[in-house]
């Protein structure tokens, strides 16, 4: 999920970050419209801390193994807070642990971020089908879990297929780009059922934790 140095063209690791830079501003301005805009910051903080150390957890799903993502979690929890943590969480697996890169830090917090903010607002639909219902908490926070890494990696999918160096053999690329894509569904279910489960605990414990619902 994470690309690293050296594999995108400049232009597009440029475009990644100019697309970072207009989302992490409407993410800001969001949160700055809030009555209490410091609130969300201890939970974001938690959620940054989780997202770093999941990206340890690897599932093995052969021929490939992928890791957890937890981008629809966070987008499901944090509401506009997502972009920022996602942001920030991505700087410190790039200077710590070597995890994809500073040149591709723009796109790759674009590829989870963006995903992130869509999985915020797929969550917030269940209100329209009774708010306070489980079932409708457990299925949209379902859809939002597994939309996050579906969308996040269709986007690395594009990115990866389309900017393939024409030295290299492209259909042994684009083979292996599909096996690693295709190789994200069943991290697609386990993300989803994991952020359904979360989405019920938080509504029932402290509902006020799930973003909007306070």
């Amino acid at each position: 999920m994470h690309i690293p140095d050296g594999v995108l063209p400049t232009s597009v690791c440029l475009g990644g970050y100019a697309a970072a830079g207009a989302v992490t501003w409407f993410s800001l301005r969001k949160i700055s419209q809030k009555e209490n805009p410091r609130e969300g910051i201890p939970k974001a903080s938690l959620l940054t801390a989780a997202f770093l150390v999941a990206s340890w957890i690897h599932i093995p799903v052969p021929p490939a193994s992928v890791h957890l993502v937890l981008n629809g979690l966070l987008g499901v929890v944090l509401g506009y807070y997502a972009f920022p943590a996602i942001l920030i969480g991505l700087f410190f697996q790039a200077v710590m642990f070597q995890h994809g890169g500073l040149t591709t830090l723009g796109v790759n917090a674009t590829v989870m971020g963006v995903p992130a903010l869509l999985a915020y607002y797929l969550f917030r639909l269940r209100n329209t089908f009774g708010r306070g219902s489980r079932l409708s908490t457990g299925l949209f926070g379902f859809l939002a879990g597994a939309g996050g890494i579906g969308l996040a990696a269709v986007a690395v999918f594009v990115l990866l297929v389309t900017t393939i160096p024409a030295h290299m053999d492209v259909e042994a690329e684009r083979a292996s780009i599909c096996a690693l894509t295709l190789a994200h569904i069943p991290l697609m279910i386990i993300e989803g059922v994991f952020t359904a489960a979360l989405a019920l605990f938080l509504q029932r414990v402290k509902p006020e934790l799930l973003e909007g619902e306070s």
